[in-house]
């Protein structure tokens, strides 16, 4: 998908080819003053042809969360261009990205994981999927690659090992943001309806370390990733008759969900929380959108920040709008570009790239980021949202912003 809005913005959709992986973008290099960079952005000047960054995203690009990965792809490339002033080079080395697709299946993340460390890459990013991103990790860590998981929202990655990063929120996250509707929890029916996987597992498992530990008594109704026909579990969650009903759920069969719990008349008789999800998503829930209360990780215009109007700016010259999960890719940009910056170009010190990132605050999509030092977790404000209208008219706003230290998840002392 070239385009020529501008030299740079042309070279940077420019392709060619990687021995034994998808294609490499190019990003030109240019020269800015030094000192001049922006909050999470590089401005040092180039020299002449240096070694490039090359760095591997191996996300789903296909398969039932295809369209979280785009968003992720596109938030990327705003990204890096953001956190390079448009230059795509920190200190003279160009930044190089190839793109795998995982397709959701960890196994074949695995696989182009490896293949992409035998080629000599040194950061990898990406992961959609919470399953996929537990599997990379622990490849990245014996090799010594830095990783940054992008969308993936499982808990157990935060702390799992000294080379572990995150570019997204985590489940423990979502919950904390839901608890604070609910108040008091002492005493609390809370039921999890969620999918049997790895994202909807550590989703209970939030729920109850969170809601459970302040009091509530939590259960859980899990569905087979798989499963079309999804009454049989609407009813099992509103026979729990819980006080409040926590949703957490992703990719293509959302609409199924939500048309079952309406038919279930579910809303009527519990408090029913979830996390908004894309804008395509919006019309699936109908007249029932006003009765849900939603706790989001973001939605376009959430922010309302500078590097938000930046991100926004971008998106549209390529024909895109962000949402959910652009900030997931705008921020591994941010983070892949201040490890490059701090080690001068150089990928060689793996360790030194995630001694960079630790302790880190900067400016990104959401507002004020930080990376926690002891365990690596991305520190970020959370948001409660509104649905109102239907259909096509279906849009969200901002309720209250919850900040980043009233959202933070407990320490994970990081495991190796």
């Amino acid at each position: 998908m070239p385009h020529s809005v501008s030299p740079v913005r042309a070279v940077a959709s420019a392709r060619s080819p990687v021995p034994r992986s998808g294609s490499a973008v190019l990003l030109a290099a240019g020269l800015l003053v030094a000192g001049c960079a922006q909050a999470g952005t590089a401005g040092t000047a180039g020299g002449g042809a240096q070694a490039p960054v090359r760095v591997g995203l191996v996300y789903s690009k296909t398969g039932p969360l295809a369209a979280y990965g785009a968003q992720y792809l596109e938030g990327f490339k705003a990204g890096l261009d953001y956190a390079t002033q448009g230059t795509g080079a920190v200190d003279g080395h160009r930044i190089e990205y190839t793109e795998q697709d995982d397709a959701g299946d960890p196994a074949k993340a695995v696989s182009e994981a490896k293949d992409l460390i035998g080629q000599g890459y040194r950061i990898l990013a990406g992961s959609t999927a919470s399953g996929v991103a537990l599997q990379v990790a622990p490849i990245a860590a014996q090799n010594k690659v830095l990783f940054i998981s992008g969308p993936a929202a499982a808990d157990k990655l935060t702390g799992l090992n000294a080379y572990t990063f995150r570019s997204g929120r985590q489940s423990y996250q979502d919950i904390l943001t839901a608890a604070s509707f609910l108040g008091d929890a002492a005493g609390r029916k809370v039921t999890v309806l969620a999918q049997d996987n790895a994202f909807g597992q550590a989703n209970v498992a939030a729920v109850k370390a969170v809601l459970g530990g302040q009091g509530a008594s939590v259960d859980a109704v899990l569905a087979p990733p798989d499963a079309t026909d999804l009454t049989p579990f609407a009813t099992q969650a509103k026979a729990a008759r819980p006080d409040l009903l926590f949703v957490a759920w992703a990719g293509d069969t959302a609409s199924a969900l939500w048309t079952a719990l309406n038919q279930q008349d579910v809303f009527a008789t519990t408090k029913v929380v979830t996390g908004l999800d894309l804008a395509a998503s919006y019309p699936l829930f109908g007249p029932a959108a006003a009765k849900i209360s939603f706790l989001d990780h973001y939605f376009g215009g959430a922010a309302g920040t500078d590097v938000e109007k930046a991100m926004t700016a971008y998106l549209a010259k390529d024909g895109a709008k962000p949402d959910i999960f652009s900030p997931d890719g705008f921020t591994a940009a941010q983070l892949v570009v201040h490890a490059v910056e701090a080690n001068h170009g150089s990928v060689n010190d793996t360790s030194a790239l995630a001694k960079a990132l630790e302790g880190w605050s900067f400016d990104g999509v959401k507002g004020r980021l930080t990376v926690r030092a002891a365990d690596h977790a991305l520190l970020q404000p959370m948001f409660q949202v509104q649905l109102t209208g239907t259909g096509a008219a279906a849009a969200p706003s901002v309720l209250r912003t919850l900040p980043a230290d009233q959202v933070a998840p407990p320490v994970t002392p990081i495991a190796g």
